[in-house]
């Protein structure tokens, strides 16, 4: 019991960490300083550092990406695909992160979007080789929707759409405040992806002249 309370103590550390710091600017002394525990604890339980990271992902991908691949399968049977649809796909699971931790959509993207911008190769190479399905049939849903969108047009709007996303989420506190104030407007979190994705649709779908 006492060895799984020192690695649950570590993920929720590195966790946070990682999310608020980002992956490049965390060391593991400030990961074990967080987590009241020592450096030979972190290898005892993860090997490296590397492997710490794809434990703190998995244990959001584990539980998001089979929820994820579910809806995607359903609307590949569909005659028709809308690029809304696609992203819909990925609200209820995204939600449903809060059985992890309270804040877990938001610290999840913070996370994923982390992986992007610290140039995480390893990261990206561990995603695609576990959820190598998830992606392919997200990638199946979207040339339907929008056909003859090359793969570099596809790769740069996924990669607009992440940073959108990511920067939404990590503002999403002060984006609903300014909502309350301003507009009158009351939503949750929940309610603030639903408001993003016609706009990301949108850039999905846009013509390029």
């Amino acid at each position: 019991m006492a060895r799984n309370n020192t690695k649950q103590k570590i993920l929720d550390a590195a966790e946070v960490l990682f999310a608020e710091q980002g992956f490049s600017d965390t060391s593991l002394r400030l990961i074990t300083s967080a987590a009241d525990v020592n450096l030979a604890s972190v290898n005892y339980h993860f090997g490296s550092r590397k492997d710490l990271i794809k434990a703190v992902m998995n244990r959001y991908l584990s539980q998001f990406m089979p929820e994820v691949n579910n809806s995607l399968r359903q609307l590949l049977n569909q005659n028709e695909i809308k690029v809304q649809q696609v992203f819909e796909c990925f609200v209820s699971p995204l939600m449903g992160l809060t059985r992890i931790r309270r804040r877990g959509p938001e610290i999840f993207l913070q996370l994923l979007g982390g992986g992007y911008m610290d140039n995480q190769g390893f990261l990206r190479w561990f995603i695609v080789n576990q959820y190598g399905e998830v992606l392919d049939n997200f990638s199946r849903c979207i040339r339907r929707a929008i056909p003859g969108l090359s793969s570099a047009d596809l790769f740069w709007r996924l990669h607009f759409t992440l940073g959108t996303v990511v920067f939404t989420m990590a503002s999403g506190d002060a984006l609903r405040d300014i909502a309350r104030n301003d507009f009158n407007e009351n939503i949750d979190v929940e309610g603030l992806v639903r408001k993003v994705i016609p706009y990301l649709a949108s850039g999905m779908e846009a013509r390029i002249d």
